[in-house]
């Protein structure tokens, strides 16, 4: 990066608003967030570019609420698989012989003609994706050096920092030792650095909660292979799907479509007898083999490991001007997706109120809400994500699963049932994708009474301040989340205007950028319920009411504001 490099050889000192460690998902979406509100920053990760390895490939339908709110979710939607593709996700014995069980689900094409049909549980801007994360971070990253004006720090790494009452004083260097350290004066710093956080670690803030969980599938060591295998769906037997999971007693297995031509994500479980830190891209080669049951030309592209069974989350994500985000304050076992996903919401949270403050529109206290908002949620999908992981892994079996004759028959019918159980309790989780909440939050004005129950696969819309706007398609064609403010919005039944009108240059005279929207079509009815909506920029209900005459002490509150 020219900037870091010349300030290198000048002895500068670069000044931002705010340093954020990590080129991840989250701290890429954290920069995309402010660099569209004008807010310097400075995104450095020691990594050489985005990810090669495929990692994360499941968006959620929130995730591409928030991609499309910032304009990018139908570059991301044409990313991935071709939109052709089937996104089902499967369970085989072994991938060419017995299917055990199908969760069917529209392809990315389907998906985008099927939404504004749905309603209930499902009515959304967006529908899920199944695009890997290394096609969605470069996205992210163009767009992040677009807005921000800077390309990301790649090749630097963060050395250390230390903060006062006014900011935050760090030091980057090239990752390879090549050279001096450059000083970087920031109000705020942000580490989004992922499991073995340089910053959490340096403010001493340890995880909590579960470690070391052993399953037999989805806990304990897994081998990671990324893989091109160019004639699978040509000798594949069985419907072409999204994710195949292969579960027999020799090798527990899952399996992700990256580009739908033949590269794959593939996961295979570790024995407890085995050490895979020796293992070769013929090993790999073996173990796609046991989990296919067929003999196909395989290249390997690379190969790693890591562990399942974490459900962890920190102490603290905030101590000082210094902010934790993403895997460097939660770290989950992978099922549901929710790792990725629920480190994008981290973002959109933290840089709304960052921009705030660092506006002068909002007190600094603004931003002790973050911690209070986030952790329980991290709390919870990890809580999740932990029950997904027993649902699978703990599910045993034996080598009479795929015998012939009656014994496996029957036992291939008793873990069909198991499994298609399973399959809709892990992937159709609206609940779990729309029903994030943070009534606990001073800035929200939730009634305790009308809190819809937290389930992982039904979703209750409410307009109950404290969780995600209802969505509704306006005349079945437009998204009334399209209609909204990028920051603040007000809105308001027509028969409410002036209501609303007074409500919106109330956080107007605070300096507030206030849309007021009052939609007339009868779709919208439902979610305003004849009352006023006070919507974040983060699209969460902040207030509701039906007069404005105590404007100024909510806005006070919503956005603590002076």
């Amino acid at each position: 990066m020219k900037e870091l490099q010349d300030a290198q050889r000048a002895g500068a000192t670069i000044d931002v608003d705010v340093l954020i460690a990590g080129a991840g998902p989250c701290g890429l979406m954290l920069a995309n967030e402010l660099g569209l509100r004008g807010i310097r920053c400075l995104v450095v990760d020691p990594k050489a570019t985005t990810a090669f390895n495929p990692q994360a490939n499941a968006t959620q339908a929130r995730t591409m609420e928030h991609f499309r709110r910032i304009g990018i979710a139908q570059e991301i939607r044409a990313m991935g698989l071709p939109g052709d593709h089937p996104t089902d996700i499967a369970y085989f014995t072994r991938f060419a012989t017995h299917e055990l069980a199908r969760l069917r689900l529209p392809t990315a094409a389907q998906a985008s003609e099927h939404v504004r049909g749905l309603r209930g549980a499902w009515n959304a801007a967006e529908l899920p994706h199944r695009v890997s994360q290394k096609f969605v971070e470069a996205v992210l990253r163009r767009h992040a050096e677009a807005r921000t004006g800077r390309p990301v720090g790649f090749g630097w790494r963060l050395v250390d920092f230390e903060q006062d009452a006014e900011g935050v004083n760090a030091r980057v260097a090239p990752a390879d030792g090549s050279g001096a350290a450059v000083a970087v004066c920031a109000r705020y710093l942000v580490g989004a650095d992922g499991a073995r956080s340089v910053v959490r670690q340096a403010l001493g803030i340890a995880y909590g909660g579960a470690t070391g969980v052993q399953r037999e599938f989805m806990g304990g060591r897994m081998f990671a292979v990324y893989l091109r295998a160019p004639t699978f769906y040509e000798q594949l037997p069985h419907d072409v799907a999204w994710m195949y999971v292969s579960v027999n007693h020799e090798r527990r297995v899952f399996m992700a479509s990256v580009d739908g031509q033949g590269e794959f994500a593939f996961h295979a479980a570790v024995h407890a007898h085995e050490d895979p830190s020796d293992w070769t891209h013929e090993d790999a080669k073996r173990l796609f083999a046991q989990a296919s049951g067929m003999d196909l030309p395989v290249e390997v592209l690379s190969t790693g490991t890591w562990i399942a069974g974490h459900s962890l989350v920190a102490d603290r994500y905030q101590q000082g001007r210094v902010f934790l985000a993403g895997d460097a304050v939660h770290l989950f076992t992978p099922t549901g997706g929710l790792g990725y996903n629920t480190a994008v919401g981290d973002a959109v949270n933290l840089g709304w109120k960052l921009a705030s403050v660092l506006k002068g529109l909002s007190a600094p206290a603004l931003l002790d809400s973050y911690e209070t908002e986030r952790r329980p949620i991290g709390l919870r999908n990890t809580n999740y994500a932990r029950g997904f992981a027993d649902s699978i892994g703990l599910f045993q079996t034996t080598a009479a699963l795929e015998a012939a004759g009656a014994e496996g028959e029957a036992l291939r019918e008793h873990a069909s049932a198991v499994l298609n159980e399973h399959v809709r309790r892990e992937f159709n989780i609206p609940g779990v994708t729309f029903g994030e909440r943070c009534d606990g939050s001073p800035l929200v004005f939730s009634d305790p009474g009308r809190i819809p129950p937290d389930a992982a696969n039904h979703y209750e819309p409410t307009n109950n301040p404290g969780g995600r706007l209802p969505h509704a398609w306006l005349g079945g064609e437009r998204s009334l989340f399209d209609e909204l403010g990028f920051e603040w919005t007000v809105l308001a039944p027509p028969a409410l205007r002036a209501e609303g009108q007074a409500m919106a240059e109330a956080g107007r005279a605070r300096g507030l950028d206030v849309a007021l929207r009052c939609p007339s079509e009868p779709e919208a009815a439902p979610v305003l319920d004849g009352q006023l909506l006070l919507v974040r920029p983060d699209q969460v209900v902040a207030w509701r009411g039906r007069e404005a005459t105590e404007a100024a002490a909510v806005w006070r509150r919503v956005a603590c504001t002076d």
